[in-house]
């Protein structure tokens, strides 16, 4: 099991979830951040941390969220380490509300 992190983290990307993970699980796209599945130790602190509850377990995912499994997994791939606090994407407040975000990754 792992956390997933959801549509409401597009273009929002707050980091208050990575100062309170114990290892290195997060990664940072442009306009997301996402959660390696293999690094992930399942203890759930980020989830409370998040203000937009864009994180989920993954066998709690929102059906209409699904497809972020894959996605998180497929882009921690990619995109590098966040180990820090760092600003807010500049576009939160114009999409912090806003569902359905995904073509926007």
């Amino acid at each position: 099991m792992a956390h997933v992190v959801g549509d409401a983290c597009v273009r929002c990307k707050f980091t208050d979830c990575v100062d309170v993970c114990p290892v290195d699980c997060f990664h940072e796209g442009p306009n997301i951040l996402v959660i390696d599945p293999e690094e992930c130790i399942d203890c759930g602190a980020c989830i409370p941390e998040c203000p937009v509850e864009a994180i989920f377990l993954d066998e709690d995912v929102p059906a209409d969220q699904l497809v972020y499994i894959e996605i998180n997994a497929r882009l921690a791939k990619d995109y590098p380490v966040i180990t820090g606090t760092k600003d807010a994407h500049p576009e939160v407040e114009q999409y912090r509300d806003v569902s359905g975000k995904q073509a926007l990754i």
